[in-house]
């Protein structure tokens, strides 16, 4: 026992020093696409960059490659090298309010909020990247938030999925018994746009069109810094990021929304 104790005191804190301090470990992020100014005349790699997306998250916006993060996948496939390759923003900091709603619990629940996650037919890499924010490098507790099992102590529905048809009515249901005020976010790219399962026979396209959402959280996975970021926004902890959710997505400036180094 003794062994473990010292070994501990000789590792030291290994927690993120986010969101006191910026967070630059390698690994943390796998950053997002940044629209970019076109090939005058549009060349041949313009074209070829735009048609390789496979969930057309590029297109052509004037005189600018359009970025819909809602729709990026991270396939990379616009990264490669020996194209016109797009820019990428190496942040996480992606977390932005609809409009739709208040987007913030306030301050009387900035230090004491309780999570209900939902599982609207996710394939299991946002659910798992929003599990590893109760691990120890990570550690949601230190910042007042905490998982509940049940819907009627939650502040905030977190859901993840595309909305499965056979999800909608407990989705209905569970925000439905949550008490407000209440903070819906939907984290990462299936559950804003569908992502490259729907709309289909099965699911919908986002959860968006099942229950009234306030923050969203592209990604796919969203990194767990940039699922924390959605968490300090609902709770006044953080602005929104740059982008421009619910309308078409388009980011024509850098992602990163300066988040309140106010833990």
């Amino acid at each position: 026992m003794s062994q473990w104790v010292l070994s501990g005191l000789k590792a030291g804190i290994k927690t993120s020093r986010y969101p006191r301090h910026r967070e630059d470990a390698p690994g943390v992020t796998p950053g997002l696409p940044r629209a970019r100014a076109l090939g005058s005349p549009l060349s041949e790699e313009d074209l070829r960059l735009i048609d390789r997306c496979p969930t057309g998250a590029l297109m052509r916006q004037g005189e600018r490659i359009g970025v819909d993060p809602r729709r990026c996948v991270h396939c990379f496939r616009c990264a490669v090298e020996g194209l016109n390759a797009m820019p990428w923003e190496p942040s996480y900091e992606w977390a932005a309010a609809t409009g739709s709603g208040s987007g913030s619990l306030g301050h009387p629940f900035s230090r004491s909020v309780n999570i209900r996650v939902v599982d609207a037919g996710d394939c299991g890499a946002c659910l798992h990247e929003v599990k590893q924010l109760a691990n120890p490098y990570y550690n949601l507790h230190r910042l007042g938030f905490f998982f509940t099992p049940t819907p009627r102590q939650a502040d905030i529905l977190v859901v993840v999925g595309p909305g499965a048809d056979q999800m909608r009515s407990a989705l209905e249901k569970t925000l439905a018994a949550m008490p407000t005020p209440r903070v819906v976010i939907a984290v990462g790219t299936c559950a804003l746009s569908g992502g490259v399962f729907g709309p289909s026979f099965t699911c919908s396209d986002g959860v968006g069109s099942i229950v009234p959402v306030d923050i969203e959280v592209p990604g796919n996975p969203p990194p767990p810094l940039a699922i924390l970021h959605a968490l300090l926004l609902a709770t006044g902890r953080a602005r929104s990021a740059a982008w421009r959710p619910g309308s078409n997505g388009l980011a024509e400036e850098p992602l990163a929304g300066d988040a309140e180094r106010n833990p």
